[in-house]
């Protein structure tokens, strides 16, 4: 048997897919979301791993760049730009305590590991903001999309993807070493591009939509994917983060159009999505996870209580129960694919030390399993509280 570059490559990355998609079989078997399973993969693969796959890796570091855009090209498309500026007004204040309560436990721990001011700005971002995947996953799954308490959670989950598009452009800006003035400007231009986008949106979505759109599914995909993948470029090429551009380019497109992209981008963005987390895995040596994880159980352990404050203290103000409040905090734990896509970019700038990814790895396997067991348990717990006898729910209408 002759093995060329190739053929190599080739074998490795099927062995890659195929183990993928084991994995996330053996995830939806047990509830959880495949997340960890695939940082867990990247681990035994990568640097200091059971079995380095290094024919790969050129494949596995574009396909995770497209991953990121596909994330937030979908999450984009989420919304249109009335709802974003509606759930903005209604959310601010509950927004303004997730960042506090959320984001400063990772700033606090970044500096006393002697991480830096840079590492502790991006920790800041990997400890604040949900998982909106895990989270939709979670409420869909408990039955309790319809629930007063719900809007509350979403609510949040908007100001936060918002928060984001201020918060990378940022971090791009530390992360590059730029000088003040460079870094005003880059954030300037976000700005700029995130206000001329909602009012693009709000005024003419309809055209943009009509630019993308088409009947044939094969020209679809194409013009959805060539232009985001433009727009992610060109994003770059000003210094906004292509994930940014992407995530502006979803909103833009509205109406039936988005609820057609959405269905025709969900595969390929698991696919390219799990690349990702496989790259940032790969990047991170198993062997500098055992010095960072106490750190990352005291992470895991403050800010599941920060984020159960949060959204309960959100769903108090909307006024539900005592219930709901507990479900809506529970809902907001989870970390997952953005605290990743954060912690990649500072990991591939190299301007932070090698224990942030161990750290970020490790905090976010943990918070990945703990949202959706905390979710479930969270309304027999409560009826044990309030003396009463737990019963079996499978919805979580009150």
């Amino acid at each position: 048997m002759q093995l060329t570059g190739t053929t190599l490559a080739l074998i490795q990355l099927g062995a890659v897919f195929f183990g993928l998609g084991v994995l996330g079989r053996v995830a939806a078997r047990v509830g959880l979301s495949p997340i960890p399973l695939y940082l867990l993969g990247g681990l035994v693969f990568g640097t200091g791993g059971l079995i380095e796959l290094h024919e790969v890796e050129p494949f596995i570091h574009l396909a995770s760049e497209i991953g990121v855009v596909l994330l937030l090209l979908l999450l984009g498309l989420e919304y249109t730009a009335g709802e974003l500026v509606t759930g903005m007004r209604k959310s601010w204040p509950a927004g303004l305590l997730d960042v506090v309560l959320n984001a400063t436990p990772g700033v606090i721990v970044a500096l006393m590991l002697g991480l830096g001011p840079t590492g502790a700005i991006a920790m800041a971002g990997v400890t604040y903001i949900s998982s909106s995947g895990i989270v939709a996953k979670v409420l869909n799954d408990l039955g309790r999309l319809g629930n007063r308490e719900t809007p509350v959670v979403l609510s949040i989950l908007v100001f936060e993807d918002l928060a984001m598009a201020v918060y990378l452009p940022v971090l791009t800006a530390v992360l590059a070493g730029v000088s003040f003035v460079t870094g005003l400007t880059t954030v300037s231009i976000a700005l700029t591009a995130v206000t001329v986008v909602l009012v693009v949106a709000l005024r003419y979505g309809r055209y943009v939509s009509a630019i993308v759109a088409s009947e044939d599914r094969e020209i679809f995909l194409l013009k959805l994917v060539g232009s985001a993948l433009l727009v992610a470029g060109l994003a770059s090429a000003v210094q906004v983060s292509a994930a940014v551009g992407a995530f502006l380019l979803g909103i833009a497109i509205s109406d039936s159009t988005a609820h057609d992209a959405t269905k025709i981008l969900e595969p390929l963005r698991d696919l390219f999505a799990a690349m990702f987390f496989v790259l940032f895995g790969l990047s991170t040596d198993p062997r500098s996870i055992p010095p960072v994880l106490g750190w990352a159980i005291l992470l895991a352990v403050v800010t599941t209580a920060t984020k159960i404050a949060t959204g309960w203290w959100a769903a108090q103000r909307a006024g539900a129960s005592r219930l709901g409040q507990a479900r809506a905090g529970t809902a907001l734990v989870a970390r997952g694919e953005f605290s990743i896509v954060i912690a990649g970019l500072a990991v591939a700038a190299g301007a932070v030390p090698a224990e942030f990814a161990a750290l970020a790895t490790t905090y976010v396997l943990l918070m990945a399993v703990i949202g959706p067991i905390a979710a479930r348990i969270v309304e027999p717990v409560m009826r044990l509280l309030d003396g009463k006898q737990p019963v079996r729910v499978d919805s979580g209408a009150e």
